[in-house]
C-alpha cells in the first residue's frame, strides 16, 4: 500500500477543520455553516475540502463520477456521521494516548516499509502537515475505539449458532469460494409503514430498471446508496457466502459475475448486489495459536476507570522496568483464574478472546508487551508467550465460522447503531445542495 493511498484512506474518515475566514487580501467571502450537528457546526471549507478530496480519489479510480450535487450531498452525509460519532466518544471519554497512536502510525509505517522518520519524511514531501495528519489519525482511532464500544464488545457469539452454520457449511460456501461484491442500500427506518417500503421497494426497482439498461453501478452508488461503502462505489470488496446475511447470500448463489440482483430485502432496507468477479480457492486447515498472559485490573465504585486505567499503566511500566510478569499477575491481576498461573491463559485460539483483547494480542510479538487494552472486562496489560500452527482442520473451521458470524452481526449491528444516531441527532442543514 503507498503512503499516497494510506493519507487518502485517513482523510476520507476523519473530520476536517478549516479556518473561519478567508486569509487577509482575499476576495472570497468569509467562511460559513453548511449544517449545525447537534452543538456543533460543519463549515463550508470543511465539506469543500473533504469534497477535492473524495473527487481526487474517485478520479485516480478512474470510471463514472456522479452528478457534483449527489456527491456532495454524500460527502456532507459522511460529515454529519464523523461529527456525531467524535460528538459521543467525547461523551463517552474515549481517548487515544500518544503512545497508542505512536505505535500505529508505526504499523502505517511498516505497511510501506519504512521506519515511523522515514513515513512522516515521506509524508510531509507531500506537503503534508505531519503534526496535523496525527490528530487525523487520532480521531479515526477514536472512531474505531467508538465502534468497539457500543457495537462489537456487545455481539455474542453462541456454540448454537456456530452448529447451525456449520451445518450448512456446504450449502452457504464454506469451500472458501469468493465473490467479488457491490450493492446499493434503499434504507428502510424501524418500524416503517407499509407505505414507506413500498416507496423504498419502488425506487430500488427504478434504480435496478437504470442498472440493467446500462447506468454506471459505481456512480450510481455514489449517488443513491445510504450504505457506508457509498462513495467507494458500493464496492464490498472479495466475500464468502457465509459473510452475508442469509437472503443476500442466498441471491448471490445463483448469480453470475456481470449480474445485477433484483431488489433483496435485507438488513437495513433494500439491497441490490453487482457480482463482479469469483475466486476459487481451498481453505487452510492450519490453525494459528498464541500462547499469552494478562494482567486484568477491574473497574469498580471504589476504582473508577481512569484510576484502573492509571493502575494499568503502572503495573506495565514495572514490567517494562524488569520485574516479573507472573510474580505480578499472581498480586494484581483480578482474573481470578489465570492469576493463580501468573496470568497464563494457555494457547488461544482465534476467535476466542473478546475482539480488543485479539486484536492487540496479534499485533505483539513473542515476548513483547502491548500497551494498556481495553475491553468490556477492563484493563489488561498482555504479553505473547509464543506461537503455533496447528494442524486441525475442525478446529480452525469452526473458529472461522465463529469470526464469519462474529463479524457478520458486527457490520449489521454497527449500520443499525449509525442510522439511529444519524436518526435521532438535531441537525440542520443550512445550505441546500
Amino acid at each position: 500500500m503507498s503512503v499516497r493511498l494510506i493519507l487518502l484512506l485517513c482523510l476520507l474518515l476523519v473530520p476536517l477543520r478549516s479556518v473561519l475566514a478567508a486569509p487577509a487580501g482575499n476576495s472570497e467571502p468569509l467562511d460559513h455553516i453548511v449544517a449545525v450537528v447537534n452543538d456543533d457546526v460543519i463549515l463550508a471549507s470543511e465539506l469543500e475540502e473533504r469534497y477535492r478530496e473524495v473527487r481526487a480519489r474517485l478520479a485516480r479510480k478512474g470510471g463514472q463520477l456522479p452528478p457534483e450535487k449527489a456527491l456532495r450531498r454524500q460527502v456532507l452525509e459522511q460529515l454529519i456521521l464523523e461529527r456525531l460519532q467524535l460528538q459521543l466518544a467525547d461523551r463517552n471519554h474515549i481517548r487515544v494516548d500518544d503512545e497508542t497512536l505512536n505505535a500505529h502510525l508505526e504499523r502505517l509505517a511498516a505497511d510501506n516499509g519504512l521506519t515511523l522518520e522515514q513515513f512522516r519524511q515521506a509524508l510531509e514531501r507531500e506537503g503534508v502537515d505531519y503534526a496535523r495528519f496525527r490528530e487525523k489519525v487520532r480521531r479515526q482511532l477514536r472512531i474505531q475505539r467508538l465502534h468497539q464500544q457500543v457495537v462489537r464488545d456487545r455481539v455474542k457469539v453462541t456454540d448454537q449458532e456456530v452448529d447451525n452454520l456449520l451445518a450448512n457449511r456446504k450449502a452457504w460456501g464454506m469451500d472458501a469460494t469468493r465473490y467479488h461484491l457491490a450493492h446499493i442500500l434503499v434504507p428502510v427506518p424501524d418500524g416503517a409503514s407499509p407505505e414507506q417500503v413500498a416507496r423504498a421497494r419502488e425506487k430500488t426497482e427504478r434504480l435496478v430498471a437504470r442498472l440493467r439498461a446500462g447506468a454506471d453501478f459505481a456512480a450510481t452508488a455514489m449517488a443513491e446508496s445510504a450504505a457506508r461503502t457509498a462513495l467507494q462505489g458500493g464496492d464490498l470488496g472479495w466475500r464468502r457466502l457465509e459473510q452475508l446475511p442469509e437472503r443476500l447470500a442466498e441471491q448471490v448463489r445463483h448469480m453470475k459475475p456481470g449480474d445485477i440482483s433484483p431488489p433483496v430485502r435485507g438488513p437495513g432496507g433494500f439491497h441490490i448486489l453487482h457480482l463482479l468477479a469469483v475466486r476459487e480457492g481451498q481453505a487452510p486447515r492450519v490453525l494459528r495459536q498464541t500462547h499469552v498472559r494478562h494482567i486484568l485490573i477491574k473497574p469498580s465504585p471504589l476504582l473508577p476507570p481512569e484510576k484502573a486505567r492509571r493502575r494499568a499503566e503502572q503495573l506495565r511500566k514495572r514490567i517494562l522496568n524488569g520485574e516479573d510478569f507472573a510474580d505480578l499477575a499472581r498480586a494484581h491481576s483480578e482474573d481470578t483464574l489465570s492469576a493463580a498461573n501468573g496470568g497464563d491463559l494457555g494457547w488461544v485460539n482465534p476467535g476466542q478472546m473478546v475482539p480488543a483483547f485479539e486484536e492487540a494480542m496479534n499485533r505483539l510479538a513473542p515476548g513483547q508487551v502491548s500497551p494498556v487494552v481495553h475491553t468490556p472486562y477492563g484493563y489488561h496489560i498482555i504479553q505473547v508467550l509464543g506461537r503455533r500452527k496447528k494442524d486441525s482442520t475442525r478446529e480452525y473451521i469452526r473458529a472461522r465460522a465463529r469470526q464469519v458470524i462474529r463479524r457478520r452481526k458486527e457490520e449489521e449491528a454497527l449500520q443499525r447503531w449509525l442510522r439511529r444516531l444519524r436518526d435521532e441527532a438535531w441537525v440542520e442543514i443550512r445550505e441546500p445542495l
